[in-house]
């Protein structure tokens, strides 16, 4: 985008303040102002993320679109090619539409499953969660259509999003909650970034500094613009000055004026605005050369490719005496309410209007034949249920080889504005499945739904299928996979917990005080549970599939990796497809810390790849690690960094499951530290001569003095073992002073002169 941007700036220098100031407003809600006198055009840009959802104001109803599975499902396929293909055809209908800017991916991190937003967001884990927005953004940019990768950042929860401030240390916000924001902005350069409404660290995100300057576009080399949430501009001004460009929806001459004001009176100077218009402008360039006028789309193919997303989207929980597929000749009950009108997307800003949608129980008569299949509704609207209701589907369930139950969340349950009570399913769904167990011992459960649901009931039945919100086509993928057209190979994008005491931010999750504090750090999702080693329902990563894979050895290019000399370690795998079907097995790798000099999670994803597999045919991947994959953000040098050590590379079919593992020394120098006053005295380690003289002026010269063999001789073992141990809590209490308390602490001996010399030349 240089050239645009040379472009843009040289038709910025010729504006007025004014005009300058108009265009980083909206012109009503979905639209950017032009400049006719220059020649500038106007842009728009439409909801997204899984489907477009083209408004004429606020509400009302969207022009149709293909509604495509919701992004937990997207992340289930874990197919970035696949991702690519569904962008791809979410640009075309943008250009079709005559829309310039899709506002998406969304991308915060899955902190609980009872975020509200969770059905818009892709995963608990970083790696996956940027992997897939690269792809997706790759897709819809390359037809000419930009992209807004939201909510940046830490944007966790509904309850009083606008006003709740996410508190949260530095590692962890950098390890876990920027680092998928990183990957799709350095692989895919979006053309536009969401600021989202709520503060960090009391700071709103739209005047974040450090994150929408320092951050995004310093470190990172963001070279797009910055829009803000719908209404998420806290104060103009300083969203302009920390780097937020277009203020949506227009607030027409209200933050229009503030700006001329603070040009005016030299708050906010000149060149900071004209850069900030830049920014847009050369956006609105490039958007505007790469409009399509003739642009058309094929519904029926992009329905058919809502299918196949579909297909893979889904995850096959439990498959107990290989129930499923369904096969020739039973006779299936179809039970629950969602079989004929089924949920397949979530509320708020995304709800799309599909081109058209298809149902579980008229694609499996299809397939399956209507003298084959019988339904019975189960329960009412949102989940009610009675004993007429239950009565009739014991019976058709009865009078059935297989009882198949569509159950989940109904539209009440998870919305954009407000986050879940619980992660239980409606009590008529799930009176519904036990009553169906206790007629019909072959009972599959489908759900429905935008994340994590108990399953207080998983003893009693023998398959469970994950199917999600799957778009438009997902009652088509759905009966793909029931009846074996499709071999399952999604898996999980999140952990699924037993019960919602489990999870990590219980019970502080959401919070209502105005500050939520992110206690548990960096253990989210499926590092939380390996940490305390809780046995979650479902792990993350996990899926079944109707054939088996076998993985058989795993080598490395070297045991041995020098991560400050750059370049890369290349892992090679082998899998095996073992089973009587093709089918697609989802090879992930992760890496772990034997030694952490602090603590951290015991594996983290690093790299994945999706793979088909036929009978029998074995196949060789190669992944490539580098320096990030082993590093971890030090808070006190503000840097990534290595420690050196021993890491296992672990490789398999879910975080729980990873049979296979090779082990890598890994070789790098520490940061410099910048030594300060608040320095501990363990921080001077590397200079030994400061460390002892440290030792000596607090009177504890034996620190640095060789334990002395003859003294040790004329004591007991008992006197041994207690002058060990004295020596170790003295070493703990002097290695975490900060050198500040040496000069009262040594009463004057190491003098304030003395420390400031120390400081000047430690730091020279």
């Amino acid at each position: 985008m240089n050239g645009t941007l040379s472009e843009a700036a040289a038709l910025v220098s010729r504006m007025t303040v004014e005009e300058q100031a108009l265009l980083l407003s909206g012109d009503g809600w979905w639209r950017t102002h032009g400049i006719e006198r220059l020649g500038l055009p106007a842009i728009t840009c439409s909801d997204g993320p899984h489907g477009l959802r083209k408004l004429e104001g606020l509400f009302g109803n969207s022009v149709p679109a293909t509604c495509f599975p919701t992004a937990p499902a997207l992340a289930a396929t874990w197919n970035t090619g696949l991702i690519r293909e569904v962008g791809a055809a979410l640009g075309r209908e943008a250009q079709a539409a005559d829309v310039q800017l899709l506002l998406g991916p969304g991308i915060n991190i899955k902190r609980s499953p009872l975020g509200g937003r969770n059905f818009e967001y892709f995963s608990e884990d970083p790696v996956l969660s940027g992997r897939m927005a690269a792809a997706y953004i790759d897709g819809v940019q390359g037809e000419g259509v930009g992209t807004s990768l939201k909510h940046f950042a830490v944007n966790s929860q509904e309850t009083l999003r606008m006003a709740t401030s996410s508190d949260i240390d530095e590692r962890t916000l950098r390890e876990v909650y920027l680092q998928a924001f990183e990957i799709a902005v350095q692989h895919s350069q979006p053309w536009t970034v969401m600021s989202a409404y709520n503060p960090v660290n009391g700071v709103y995100a739209s005047e974040h500094r450090q994150l929408l300057t320092d951050i995004l576009r310093d470190e990172w080399g963001f070279n797009g613009f910055v829009v803000s949430d719908w209404g998420g501009i806290n104060d103009r001004v300083e969203a302009v000055a920390a780097g937020t460009n277009l203020e949506m929806p227009g607030s027409g001459d209200y933050n229009r004026n503030r700006i001329i004001a603070a040009v005016r009176e030299g708050r906010l100077p000149k060149e900071t605005l004209a850069r900030s218009v830049t920014e847009v402008v050369a956006v609105v360039l490039e958007a505007s050369a790469a409009r399509k006028s003739d642009a058309t789309f094929d519904a029926e193919a992009h329905h058919a490719l809502a299918r196949r997303v579909g297909g893979e989207s889904i995850v096959l929980l439990k498959n107990d005496d290989g129930v499923l597929p369904l096969r020739a000749g039973q006779k299936v009950a179809l039970i629950g309410d969602f079989a004929k009108a089924p949920r397949y997307q979530g509320a708020g800003s995304s709800q799309v209007n599909p081109t058209r949608v298809t149902n579980t129980y008229y694609e499996l008569t299809t397939l399956l034949g209507a003298e084959n299949l019988v339904h019975a509704a189960g329960c009412a609207d949102e989940g009610d249920t009675n004993d007429t209701l239950i009565e009739d589907a014991v019976g058709q369930a009865a009078s059935a080889h297989v009882a198949i139950v569509l159950a989940g969340l109904p539209d009440s349950y998870e919305s954009e504005g407000f986050d879940r009570r619980s992660i239980d399913m409606p009590p008529g769904h799930v009176r519904l499945i036990e009553a169906i167990a206790k007629a019909q011992p072959n009972i599959v459960v489908v759900l429905l739904n935008g994340s994590a649901v108990s399953m207080p009931w998983i003893d009693g039945v023998k398959g469970v299928v994950e199917g999600w919100l799957g778009g438009e086509a997902g009652g088509g993928a759905l009966a793909d996979v029931l009846t074996g057209r499709v071999n399952p190979s999604g898996r999980l994008s999140e952990t699924f917990p037993v019960g919602i005491e489990q999870t990590p931010a219980f019970p502080a999750f959401p919070s209502h005080a105005g500050n939520a504090l992110y206690g548990e750090g960096l253990f989210v999702g499926y590092r939380h549970y390996d940490m305390r080693n809780i046995e979650p329902l479902f792990p993350f990563g996990f899926g079944l599939s109707y054939t088996k894979f076998e993985y058989c050895g795993i080598d490395c290019s070297s045991d041995a990796f020098d991560a400050d000399a750059g370049g890369s370690v290349r892992i090679q795998v082998k899998v095996r497809n073992v089973g009587a079907l093709a089918g697609q097995e989802v090879v992930q790798l992760y890496v772990h810390e034997q030694a952490p000099a602090h603590p951290g999670p015991v594996n983290e994803l690093r790299a994945f790849d999706k793979i088909m597999l036929a009978p029998g045919e074995e196949k060789t991947l190669f992944f490539t690690l580098d320096q990030r994959d082993f590093a971890h953000y030090d808070p006190q040098a503000h840097a990534w960094s290595v420690n050196p050590g021993a890491f296992d590379v672990r490789v398999g079919g879910s975080s729980r499951e990873l049979p296979l593992e090779a082990t890598l020394e890994v070789r790098a120098r520490p940061l410099p530290r910048k030594l300060t006053r608040q320095s501990l005295v363990q921080d001077f380690s590397a200079i030994p001569a400061v460390y002892e003289e440290f030792a000596r002026a607090l009177g504890f010269a034996e620190l640095v003095e060789p334990e002395s063999a003859a003294a040790s001789a004329n004591m007991t073992r008992e006197q041994v073992i207690a002058a060990r141990k004295a020596r170790v809590a003295t070493r703990a209490f002097v290695n975490e002073m900060p050198i500040n308390k040496v000069p009262a602490f040594s009463k004057g001996s190491l003098s304030e002169a003395r420390l400031d010399e120390i400081l000047r030349t430690a730091s020279a």
